[in-house]
């Protein structure tokens, strides 16, 4: 199978930007691509259970070779990191997850979480989340497994199928591309931290083979030992992201696949 892009002629002639208004990250989060975060329920992305807001991120737009875990790679995509967080051995990380794509079978797009130390050094990955046709969505085939002591609340992962409508999908909420399409709804994600010291969240998701048909990756609930911190109520100003090289608006040419 191949993937044509049919609209990026017509893209570059117009040399137009898109400008797309993001709700604020939480204080101290910082993004590399296409993010921002949510109060409210967003076609088929819920609210988390018992929360308020979720953080997203998103391929849509997002810079090239982005979002992708070095050893395995990826076209663009999105990474967020979260604020630096003090914690102790044994202390109790959680938070909710939920993979949304447009992408399936082929084009095998993927999210990721990591923990991260003080000196931006990877600790450990805690899971991947990868599309497939059939099966558990995490870990990701042909991604490394789940993280030693991570534990996943439902334990099983398979995608929700369909076409899912998520506005961070942009153009291509509510389509999708061959079997493996959809969401894995909200998992519970639960790991217990090894040694003490400053550690931050990062969370990663890229497209596949292409740049397009994008996926989404939002994040909920992120708590040590049950206190949040990625509360909505403490977020710096408001920023415009820029998605350049996108004019969608009145653009008569449709992105096109075929055999």
């Amino acid at each position: 199978m191949m993937k044509l892009n049919m609209t990026m002629v017509g893209v570059a002639l117009l040399g137009l930007a898109l400008q797309v208004q993001a709700d604020p990250l939480p204080a101290g989060w910082t993004t590399n691509g296409y993010a921002g975060s949510s109060t409210t329920a967003d076609g088929d992305v819920s609210l988390a259970p018992g929360f308020s807001s979720y953080v997203w991120l998103s391929t849509y737009g997002a810079p090239q070779g982005g979002g992708a875990i070095p050893s395995v790679g990826g076209t663009n995509g999105t990474t967020v990191q979260s604020a630096s967080f003090t914690v102790a051995s044994g202390d109790k990380l959680n938070f909710y997850f939920n993979y949304i794509t447009s992408d399936g079978a082929g084009y095998s797009d993927y999210s990721w979480a990591g923990l991260y130390d003080a000196s931006d050094a990877l600790v450990t990955l805690l899971f991947t989340a990868r599309t497939t046709p059939s099966g558990d969505t995490v870990p990701g085939f042909g991604l490394p497994g789940l993280g030693a002591g991570v534990t996943l609340n439902p334990v099983t992962t398979p995608i929700i199928g369909g076409s899912p409508f998520f506005s961070p999908l942009g153009e291509y909420s509510g389509n999708c591309y061959n079997n493996g399409c959809g969401s894995t709804g909200w998992i519970q994600m639960n790991y217990n931290i090894l040694d003490d010291g400053v550690y931050s969240l990062k969370f990663g998701v890229t497209n596949w083979g292409d740049t397009i048909f994008d996926s989404a990756f939002a994040v909920a609930g992120v708590a040590i030992n049950d206190v949040a911190i990625d509360d909505p109520d403490t977020v710096p100003e408001p920023a415009t992201l820029a998605l350049t090289g996108l004019a969608l608006a009145g653009l008569a040419v449709a992105r096109r696949r075929r055999a």
